[in-house]
Order: structure tokens, then C-alpha cells, then sequence
């Protein structure tokens, strides 16, 4: 009997994974919403909502932490914590190709299916980035895997054929509590290769390099380029060619040059999506890192109303103080948002959001920023992790899309000229 712990997008497709496999499990969800829970009972399945059952195998949602007293306790009863990814990989025949770093995973992970759909074959995306991994592996002749520090910290045998590791910079802090043990849990993806898998890896990286250097698997090396997206093309690039040689099949350079014509735009990075007026609101949910924040204050239209906050990851403010310059106002929403901003310093309007409801948060930062600004953008790029009040970073997207179109707001449509 297998326990899925965390219902939500993850949760609910290990559930249907399994179905399909006639597999016994039960769940559970600390909290748990009435239309998953509806749908999981749907499938067949029985919550344990007093974890009173004994669980060899525990499948638990990346957004549940391994230190969370439930699964402490449910591993010294012996059960062992795995993720999707690991399920998918037991109980699936297709190979993976798992791409993970601190950036540029989901572009990476999109252009990398694309191109090989353009060399014909049937590649599926999933994992961090929509749907599920266990969702798409089943129908896919290669699954492209997007893999985060917290998917990635609860693997044991899986084994992909060909492995992207693009950069290891700084994030996630608050969960994994130092660089090292973040670096630590990204690096597993390597863990069980071996001479006949493929190693895609930055060498303009020293600490990924490094980590190259002492793996077993055949290497493609790739430099960076000239822009993130630049940078997640030759990456993508590599990977493609890499699993097209595990098949003894060359690259079609025609079919590639199709390919390249129609790359994908990844949703939720720096997105124009609305307007009201002179103000223009901007989707940057995935923007979560220092980095990412200043290229959107920098880019975005001032004066900009800043939404900030979530689940602080040990984010450097510093480094964004001589960007409020840009900045009227700042709507601290989340759990550290307030935080967050009194961390920046003064010079800047505050507003706390205090709603403990997320969409209630949006709405409200929206109405104030749209109070303030006759002109100027809107910016959701909020420097944090969205767990404490949503189930990812895609939904808390979504959450905003309807604030502003609930208030007003009209589809943005690029000028022609």
C-alpha cells in the first residue's frame, strides 16, 4: 500500500498513475481542498487523514518539505519517501531526459521536447513544469523531465538517459538551509548514471563542470550564450543531439532549422498580458530569484506597483535597492512579503496585504496599485516561493490573470508598428 501525501496537481496525477496500474494506495493532504479530494475518491481511492496506516512507500508532493513532522515520523516507521519522478521512473518503461538548475529549466525543458518532436519523435514535457511527469511518461516515446531541488531530493534509483544540468547558483535556502545542501540535492540527478547515458552540462560553470568531470556518462558540454534564452537554446540543443545518438540516429539539420521557426515562449516569465488605460500588468510569477527580479524592475514601465512576497527562499534584497527608484509603490503580500519589504529599506511606499487567502492578496494589491498609477506597469515578479498560499507558481499566475481581469483589465495586444 502506497500513501500519496499532497493532493494538488502532483498528487492527483501519481493518483491516476496508479489507477491505471490497478496499484492500492491511500491519501492524505494537510490541506486538502473539497474538489481534490472529490476527484481523488472519484479514482477509488480512501484518504488516511489520521495516518494510521502502514506505509511502506510514501509519495509525497514536492511542496511538502522531507523535515515536516508527518514524514519524519512516517519515515521512522520505516516508509520510504519518494517523488514523482522516482514513481515514474519504476513503473514506466519510457526513457527520461531530466533537466534541472537553479535556472532556466523550464525553457530548457520546452525547447528540448520541441526539437526533438521537430526530429519526429513522440517527446512529452512534464515534471516542475505542467503536467505532471506521471502524467505524460506513459504516452510519450521520451518523457523531457523539468526537475526542481525539491523533486530531485527524493530520487533513489531513478536513472535518466540523458541528464541537463544547466548552473547551481543560490536558492531555495529556506528549505534546504545552506548552498551546499541545495547544490547536494540538485546534483542527485547525476547519482546513477553510467558510461551509457549522456551528461549535457554548462562548462562555463566551475562548480558544474566539476561535477561533470567526475561522472561516468558520455559528456556534451555547452557554453553559455549571450542571453538566458540564448544560453537555454544551446543547452536544449545538446540534449537533443545527445538522446538522438543513444539512438544511433543523426540530427536532421533541416528538420532542426523547421524547429528553431517555432521555439516556444515559456508562460509566466515577464509576460504583458493586460492593460487598463496607460497601466500595463506583467505575469513574472516565476520570478523568484534576485537576478530575475532586477531584469523585470529594470524592464518593466515606471512607475511600477511591485507585488512582493510568499515564502521567502533567503532572497539579496541589497542588490535591489537602486531599483526602487523605479518602483511607487511596493504590495507586500504572503507570509515573509511584509518582511521582504522592510528588509528593503525605506524611500518606498509600503501597503501589506494582509489576507492569509491568496487570491484575496491579488485582488486587493491590484486595486491598490490601480489607486495609485495613471500610467506605468503593474509587476507580479515576487521574489519568493508561493506554497503558503498557493499550490505553485503557475497558479498564483493565475490568481493575478483574474484580479486584473476582474477589475477591469483588457487582453493586452502588441502594437503592430
Amino acid at each position: 500500500m502506497i500513501l500519496v501525501y499532497g493532493l494538488g496537481r502532483s498528487g492527483l496525477g501519481v493518483l491516476r498513475f496508479l489507477r491505471k496500474r490497478g496499484l492500492p494506495a491511500r491519501f492524505y493532504d494537510d490541506h486538502s481542498k473539497e474538489i481534490e479530494v472529490q476527484e481523488a475518491l472519484s479514482l477509488g481511492f480512501t484518504p488516511d487523514w489520521n495516518l494510521e496506516g502502514d506505509y511502506p512507500e510514501v509519495v509525497a508532493a514536492p511542496g511538502v518539505p522531507l523535515s515536516h513532522p508527518h514524514l519524519e515520523a512516517l519515515k521512522a516507521q520505516g516508509a520510504l519517501i519518494l517523488g514523482e519522478a522516482e514513481l515514474a521512473y519504476r513503473l514506466s518503461p519510457t526513457p527520461i531526459i531530466g533537466i534541472t538548475g537553479t535556472a532556466g529549466k523550464t525553457s530548457t525543458t520546452l525547447f528540448t521536447a520541441h526539437l526533438l518532436r521537430g526530429q519526429g519523435l513522440k517527446a512529452l514535457e512534464g515534471g516542475n513544469v505542467d503536467p505532471p511527469l506521471v502524467s505524460v511518461v506513459d504516452e510519450a516515446e521520451v518523457a523531457v523531465a523539468e526537475l526542481s531541488s525539491f523533486q530531485l531530493e527524493r530520487i533513489h534509483t531513478f536513472h535518466p538517459r540523458v541528464a541537463v544540468l544547466l548552473n547551481l547558483g543560490v536558492d531555495h535556502l529556506d528549505r534546504h538551509g545552506s548552498v551546499e545542501a541545495y547544490h547536494q540535492a540538485k546534483l542527485k540527478l547525476l547519482k546513477n548514471l553510467t558510461p551509457e547515458d549522456a551528461l549535457v552540462y554548462n562548462e562555463g560553470d566551475p562548480k558544474v563542470r566539476q561535477a561533470a568531470l567526475a561522472s561516468p556518462a558520455r559528456l556534451y558540454p555547452f557554453t553559455p550564450g549571450n542571453s538566458p534564452r540564448e544560453t537555454n537554446l544551446r543547452a536544449a540543443l545538446e540534449a537533443t543531439r545527445a538522446y538522438l545518438e543513444l539512438l544511433g540516429r543523426p540530427l536532421n539539420t533541416d528538420l532542426l532549422q523547421e524547429s528553431l521557426k517555432t521555439l516556444p515562449s515559456p508562460p509566466h516569465r515577464f509576460q504583458i498580458f493586460a492593460r487598463k488605460g496607460e497601466v500595463v500588468f506583467i505575469d513574472d510569477s516565476i520570478a523568484t530569484r534576485t537576478p530575475s527580479v532586477a531584469a523585470a524592475l529594470e524592464a518593466a514601465p515606471a512607475p511600477i506597483a511591485w507585488i512582493l512576497g510568499g515564502e521567502d527562499k533567503g532572497a539579496d534584497l541589497e542588490a535591489l535597492r537602486p531599483l526602487l527608484s523605479r518602483v511607487r509603490v511596493v504590495l507586500a503580500i504572503g507570509r515573509d512579503g511584509p518582511k521582504m519589504a522592510e528588509a528593503l529599506g525605506g524611500g518606498v511606499e509600503v501597503v501589506v496585504l494582509p489576507q492569509t487567502d491568496g487570491r484575496a492578496a491579488l485582488r486587493q494589491a491590484v486595486a491598490e496599485a490601480l489607486k495609485r498609477l495613471e500610467r506605468g506597469s503593474v509587476l507580479l515578479a515576487p521574489l519568493a516561493a508561493s506554497f503558503d498560499q498557493f499550490r505553485n507558481y503557475q497558479d498564483r499566475a493565475q490568481a493575478f490573470r483574474e484580479a486584473v481581469y476582474a477589475l477591469g483589465g483588457e487582453p493586452w495586444i502588441p502594437s503592430s508598428s
